[in-house]
């Protein structure tokens, strides 16, 4: 079944020419069916290319979904056209009185400031605890997860020596999670980020699970409330140029930039990127959709919380 997303978003055209089906509210509200409710907190500063890289991992469940994007009051973005913002996108105080299946919050170009110092910290928590009573399930990316475990679960973020930035093996701790089903014993995930929570951090607090973690990237996916919350370190969302234009965005302002790690076809930007994590991305989106959220919410939306 397709998604539900609003008519003229761009994402629409950008997914029907890699052949896979959307559907704009118009047609969608011609068929009588109960869709899952998602709404997405994009705070992410190409907020057109994340729209299109979640969509596109959405749309290959079989259920369809509502999907609704939030943005904040207390933000404005600079990369992307107000038009688009106004047309396309509700702020949280006109969707606070609902309630919704699934949520996903994204991450944002703030890890190096304190959590207090950023300047929509007071609304973004006010979100976290809305969630948990209006939510059936929620995913944290990125720096989402990592200010997420730091509002509910006091775990402190650190800088790293470097930026985490390519792709890392992870390997599956609790490979009988439905989160997991059909999964290898050890799968792939874009990182990119100069911050990190650690593996005893998360390991010491009784109400977290570790179920994912990478030697050489660290704690990738923790889950708490029986999956009523995932926190994923990194991008399993990224589409196969993502890291490519970021790593030619900085090495054309700076010559202390390092290629991604295990991206680029022998090393050699000029080969492309080897995509080594879409299919389980797509997975593992399709288990929380239906094990997580479909399986979960209630027929009664009201019933939530």
């Amino acid at each position: 079944m397709p998604l539900r997303i609003p008519d003229r978003l761009p994402a629409i055209d950008a997914l029907k020419r890699e052949n896979i089906f959307v559907m704009d509210t118009s047609r969608a509200h011609s068929q009588d069916i109960r869709p899952l409710r998602i709404v997405i907190l994009n705070l992410m500063p190409l907020k057109i290319t994340t729209e299109t890289d979640l969509i596109r991992l959405l749309s290959n469940t079989p259920l369809q979904m509502d999907v609704t994007f939030m943005k904040l009051k207390s933000h404005t973005p600079k990369n992307t056209p107000i038009e688009h913002m106004m047309m396309f996108y509700k702020d949280f105080d006109e969707l606070e009185p609902m309630k919704f299946d699934g949520m996903i919050i994204t991450g944002a170009p703030v890890e190096l400031l304190e959590y207090e110092d950023v300047n929509y910290w007071d609304e973004v928590t006010r979100i976290f605890s809305w969630a948990r009573s209006h939510v059936t399930s929620t995913l944290y990316i990125c720096w989402a997860a990592q200010a997420g475990l730091y509002y509910h679960y006091g775990i402190r973020k650190h800088k790293l020596p470097k930026k985490m930035f390519g792709i890392f093996k992870q390997h599956v701790t609790k490979p009988l999670s439905p989160i997991f089903r059909g999964f290898d014993d050890y799968f792939y995930m874009p990182h990119s980020r100069h911050t990190e929570v650690r593996r005893d951090d998360i390991t010491a607090n009784a109400d977290l699970d570790l179920v994912a973690e990478s030697a050489e990237s660290g704690a990738s996916i923790i889950m708490a409330r029986g999956g009523r919350e995932f926190f994923i370190t990194g991008h399993m969302e990224y589409a196969p140029d993502t890291l490519d234009k970021e790593y030619r965005r900085d090495a054309g302002k700076r010559d202390d930039v390092d290629l991604p790690v295990n991206y680029y076809k022998d090393d050699k930007p000029e080969l492309g990127p080897v995509v080594t994590w879409r299919a389980h991305a797509n997975l593992f989106f399709n288990n929380w959709i239906n094990y997580y959220v479909y399986q979960e919410t209630p027929y009664d939306i009201d019933q939530i919380g």
